[in-house]
């Protein structure tokens, strides 16, 4: 791998999870700290894989809220993500998948939404914190002014954690102008990673004198 010296070298900031500990299950616990030891070449980041929730919403790439009266589509800058929240009930998810199947109600001016049925290869963070494939999310977007929408999402996966944990974050609109998303073509990346070991290995030539 070659030397990058600070060149995407993660900047420190403060916790986001409610009382700082994620509440794992001794057993669990080990398979966090496994995660992290891997974490150059398991994290699903690494392998341009789709984050899941609610890792896709605090990433550091934007992403833009569609709004209509039947449907809120979210889509993502990073690895061209798309999620569709359904404001009635669209009855059980034909499958697991990567970014879950989201179902929303509004409660005053909070948009909540119930996100279940995500496949368990995602990861909350590059520090290896993961879950089961019971993982249930429940997301609470309230607006606190017109540029910015207070955002939690509490986890609850009776596999991995011994009781629901929470985060609480700000989201902020980018009032820049001529704001949008643009494309993120992360895949060429991580093909060393995927496919490196698939890589034809070519030999020194053979000596014949």
């Amino acid at each position: 791998m070659a030397a990058l010296g600070a060149e995407f070298a993660v900047q420190p900031g403060l916790g986001i999870v409610e009382g700082g500990e994620i509440p794992y299950l001794p057993a669990a616990l080990a398979q966090r700290k496994k995660n992290y030891e891997n974490r150059l070449t398991a994290d699903p980041e690494v392998k341009c894989f789709m984050p899941g929730v609610p890792r896709a919403t605090y990433m550091p790439y934007p992403f833009q809220i569609v709004q209509t009266p039947d449907f809120i589509m979210i889509t993502y800058e990073y690895s061209a993500s798309v999620r569709t929240i359904y404001m009635h009930n669209p009855g059980p998810a034909p499958a697991d998948s990567w970014m879950g199947q989201s179902v929303g109600h509004w409660e005053g001016n909070t948009l909540v939404v119930n996100v279940t049925d995500q496949v368990d290869q995602t990861w909350f963070d590059r520090a290896g914190d993961y879950h089961s494939d019971e993982l249930h999310v429940v997301e609470r977007y309230t607006p606190t002014g017109p540029d910015t929408i207070s955002y939690e999402a509490t986890m609850q996966d009776p596999k991995v954690f011994s009781k629901p944990w929470k985060i609480s974050l700000p989201l902020y609109r980018h009032i820049e102008k001529n704001a949008q998303l643009l494309e993120y073509k992360c895949v060429p990346f991580a093909e060393p990673v995927l496919y490196g070991a698939l890589e034809r290995k070519t030999g020194k030539p053979a000596d014949n004198k």
